[in-house]
């Protein structure tokens, strides 16, 4: 193996291939209760931007998850807001 260059990234412990998105459909399919919710929460952020909801479409949350334990809790109080707030808001988690 080479030695580490200076702009390398120093704190990477190993790479690692990664399974393609239909390998993964394939491996782990989505649950038919998700697949709904995901349908519905594309149509009301296209209603949103198109101008048939007046709602505000929100779009928040942290760049890429680490901790799957945080990424729930994030999510559990994210779904309180947006139960609260659904009147005025689609709060939508990016992830």
């Amino acid at each position: 193996m080479s030695q580490a260059h200076p702009t390398d990234d120093l704190r990477i412990e190993r790479i690692r291939s990664i399974i393609s998105p239909a390998a993964l459909m394939q491996e782990w399919p989505v649950a038919e209760e998700t697949a709904v919710f995901v349908e519905q929460a594309r149509k009301d952020a296209e209603n949103i931007m198109q101008g048939k909801d007046d709602r505000l479409l929100v779009v928040a949350g942290p760049c890429s998850i680490h901790d799957r334990e945080s990424a729930l809790e994030y999510a559990k109080l994210l779904l309180k807001a947006r139960q609260k707030h659904a009147a005025d808001l689609d709060l939508v988690m990016r992830v």
